[in-house]
């Protein structure tokens, strides 16, 4: 007594059917991966009774409760979970059909004798105003205002009716023929759908009727499903025409005899009728399926095989399939046993999820749905994964869920970790332990340290890194890490840890003193964090050692905490390293450490001569003499002549330059920097022996000296290199001298044409003269009170204004006048005056 699910084979659909009696179910399940779609189980216990000695033979739903009749004649009204309520004999034959109004409240059932019956559900007897009965008629009752009954014949004169569904104001009723469709409302017959196989008994194979909605029906018959759509005819095509047509959206045929129909949203399920099988000797069960509707054919969603009761016994006409639109139950009834379908809800889906292995997805999905799901529980599942995952070996991706899964149950976590603990696996879990605000007890993290610092000391220096301090007992660390160093003291892994731990603990000396011991990187960052550099005075020759330029850099930037003297004092032995660190403080300000300038003189002779020249260029401080000294023990002649020409000897220089060096052009531009004719005829005097000298100073004293002073001093016969090369350069020097002087007198004439008419221009123009103005001589206002009277200004061009009669008698020059003022200020000559006469 199974569920099956046909598809290439049978594989039983369901495992969990919880009241099926004395069932067992087959591991088949496991192979096929489509998830069922329906999930069923059987009525109560008091259904079970009530077919053990009677045998059902319709059913009706309603969402408050259920209404069973039975071949004896009896109806029983039923829970939803199929407890009896109260029974009631209606007839001694068999009941039909039993219907029920929107609301519940009123029943018909009609029987095998033909008698209806309308009651309420408490049995008492109802006052139905319209009611419908078949046989060989259709007949409509109706109530008149008189409270009698009226009676119409709708349809007659096409055998037995042997369905009637009625929705709205539609009512569907079939018979031998065909399917009508009727409208009570305009009293019209709609349309007819005839049959299609018509050597199908009508009573062993009967016609399946089912409203979808107010205006769609769906009939099946024999193993032809049809949907109807009831349309409201255009009022243009009426004539003689019902109101309303019918328009079948889909036909097809199915596989097998349709038993029943009910609608699942846009799909729809199916209950079959499957013949019994000669060839093989046994007898089908009846098929559930769920279809997906075409125009033409449908399409299979899922399909499962129903084992009931004496089902080898059952016919087509004896099984019937009724729904709850409420809560998409569907009932499948057949005379001994009556089983309920119902849609998988999400707790379903994990169960079947975690039925394949699936623990994964079950998990996403019960977090997903943590609010709907009632009978799991997402961290039961997470658990259960967990638990998949160490059995398959991959304990890695268990450590990683145990994030995910555990969360803040601390219990849990530990329990987790004695696991791995137990299986050899902490290194798994380790990474993914909390650590930030809930953490376990220290004993926990202890534990896996030790094991770690067993068997792998870079993993147990990664742990520390990564761990913070406060969650593990770092004494206790310590002295494990003290203990594993006894054995191998100059591992560098554990060196390191130690110095992390020790900073951990504050101890930062202790810290300090491995850094520096293994010339770790981290020693300088330790220092600035820590403020540590009252540790280091006495650790300055270890420091430069590691990293010179770290070091002096690190120790410039804090002279207020670690002063130059106390620098100067540790590196006093390491000449080396004491250069390092006073040339950097040197490059950074030329007079901080202007006490030790003398000593740097021998520091960058020994150390780095390069740079001897540039100091002794840039230092102020530095004493020439003691710098001569040296400079000339060790011949450093370049430093030399610099010093001697700063000292003012500039002919022991560039005698030095010319001996010693013999390079005629730094002589000549020494030279040429300090400027001194007698170094120029020093410099002559020296090279006029010297045929090369000769050369260089032809090619290049042209432009500061005459080259003629060289030339009469040459003695004749002398054979002078490229001597032909050097008077052409002479002579174009001196031509482009001479185009150059000329090109300045010609800027110079131009400048200054253009300033004395930019000059004229000004002097030529308007003074503006107002009531502001004064006399120069009198000071009194230049413009009288009553201009209508004549008076006489004199205004010069430097803007000086004097009355006429207030200027002295013209100078030596007749008719030309000079304001006095700038006259006595020898400015020149206020000359060119504008005379205003009115």
């Amino acid at each position: 007594s199974d569920f099956k699910t046909f598809g290439k084979y049978e594989s039983f659909a369901q495992q969990n059917m919880s009241m099926y009696e004395s069932s067992t179910f087959s591991n088949q399940e496991e192979d096929s991966e489509e998830e069922p779609k329906l999930k069923y189980e059987r009525l109560s216990n008091g259904v079970t009774e009530i077919l053990q000695k009677d045998a059902a033979s319709c059913m009706t739903v309603h969402d408050k409760f259920l209404a069973l009749g039975t071949h004896f004649g009896k109806v029983f009204l039923l829970d939803i979970q199929g407890n009896v309520t109260q029974k009631f004999e209606i007839s001694s034959v068999k009941i039909n059909q039993i219907s029920l109004d929107e609301s519940g409240e009123h029943v018909g059932i009609c029987s095998e004798d033909g008698k209806v019956v309308a009651v309420h559900p408490q049995f008492t007897r109802s006052n139905y105003k319209q009611f419908v009965t078949g046989g060989n008629k259709l007949l409509l009752y109706e109530r008149n205002w008189l409270n009698r009954w009226k009676t119409s014949v709708l349809h007659e004169g096409e055998g037995s009716i042997t369905n009637i569904q009625w929705r709205a104001n539609l009512i569907a009723w079939s018979n031998n023929v065909g399917v009508k469709i009727y409208d009570i409302g305009t009293k019209q017959r709609i349309t007819n759908v005839l049959r299609d196989n018509v050597s199908l008994r009508p009573d062993m194979y009967p016609c399946s009727l089912c409203w979808k909605d107010n205006a769609t029906l769906i009939v099946g018959w024999g193993k032809s499903i049809k949907i109807c759509v009831v349309k409201e005819r255009n009022p243009t095509e009426m004539r003689d025409l019902p109101s309303r047509y019918v328009e079948i959206v889909s036909a097809f045929e199915t596989e097998f005899f349709i038993s029943g129909l009910a609608p699942l949203a846009d799909q729809l399920v199916t209950l079959y009728f499957v013949k019994e099988n000669s060839e093989h000797m046994f007898r089908a069960r009846p098929r559930l399926d769920i279809i997906q509707t075409l125009p033409e054919s449908c399409e299979e969603i899922s399909s499962d095989a129903l084992t009931v009761r004496n089902f080898q016994d059952n016919e087509c006409r004896d099984y019937r399939l009724e729904h709850s639109e409420g809560e998409s139950l569907f009932y499948i009834i057949s005379p001994k046993d009556i089983v309920v379908a119902k849609e998988r809800d999400q707790d379903d889906h994990i169960d079947w999820l975690l039925e394949k292995k699936k623990y994964e997805e079950a998990l996403m999905a019960a977090e997903i749905s943590f609010k709907n799901i009632k009978r799991h529980d997402v961290q039961k599942i997470g658990m259960a994964y967990i638990n998949h995952l160490v059995e398959k070996g991959d304990y890695d991706s268990a450590a990683r869920k145990c994030q995910k899964v555990l969360g803040k149950n601390m219990d849990l976590w530990e329990n987790e970790v004695y696991r791995f603990k137990t299986i050899g696996q902490l290194k798994a879990i380790s990474q993914y332990l909390p650590r930030g605000d809930l953490r376990l007890r220290p004993a926990i993290y202890e534990m896996i340290l030790h094991e770690f610092l067993k068997t792998d000391y870079e993993g147990f220096a990664t742990l520390i890194r990564e761990w913070p301090g406060e969650l593990y007992n770092n004494m206790a660390i310590v002295q494990a890490v003290s203990d594993h160093l006894k054995r191998d003291p100059t591992n560098r892994t554990l060196l390191t840890t130690l110095a992390e731990l020790y900073t951990y603990d504050q101890r930062y000396d202790k810290a300090l003193e491995i850094y520096l011991k293994l010339r770790h990187k981290d020693v300088y960052q330790l220092i600035h964090k820590h403020n540590l550099f009252a540790s280091i005075e006495d650790k300055i020759v270890l420091l430069m050692d590691f990293d010179k330029e770290k070091a002096v850099d690190m120790l410039l930037d804090n002279e207020d905490k670690i002063s130059t003297d106390r620098v100067v004092e540790e590196l006093a032995d390491r000449p080396e390293l004491l250069h390092v660190y006073l040339h950097k403080l040197f490059k950074r300000d030329h007079h901080k450490g202007q006490k030790y300038h003398e000593r740097q003189i021998g520091l960058y002779a020994e150390y780095d001569r390069p740079n001897l020249l540039p100091f002794l260029r840039d230092s102020t401080h530095c004493p020439l003499e003691k710098a001569l000294e040296v400079c000339q023990q060790r011949n450093f002649v370049e430093e030399t002549v610099f010093l001697l020409s700063r000292m003012g000897n500039c002919r022991r220089a560039l005698q030095m330059i010319m001996e010693e060096l013999e390079d005629v052009d730094k002589a000549i531009e020494f030279a040429k920097e300090q400027d001194d004719a007698e170094l120029w005829e020093d410099l002559i005097s020296y090279s006029i022996d010297k045929p090369p000298f000769i050369t260089g100073l032809l090619n290049n004293i042209g432009t500061h000296v005459d080259p003629i002073l060289l030339i009469h001093r040459i003695k004749e016969g002398m054979e002078i290199p490229n001597l032909r090369d050097s008077l052409v350069k002479i002579l174009q020097d001196y031509n482009l001298q001479i185009l150059l002087r000329e090109g300045c007198k010609k800027i110079l004439v131009a400048d200054s044409l253009s300033l004395l008419q930019k000059m004229h221009r000004t002097q030529m123009r308007g003074v503006r003269v107002d009531e502001e103005n004064i006399c120069e001589s009198c000071h009194a206002t230049i413009l009288p009170s009553d201009m209508a009277k004549p008076f006489n200004v004199v205004v010069f061009h430097c803007r000086h204004m004097f009355h006429k009669e207030c200027l002295p008698s013209s100078g030596t020059i007749p008719g030309v006048q000079f304001c006095n003022i700038c006259s006595a200020k020898r400015r020149g000559p206020g000359g060119g005056i504008l005379e205003m006469k009115k």
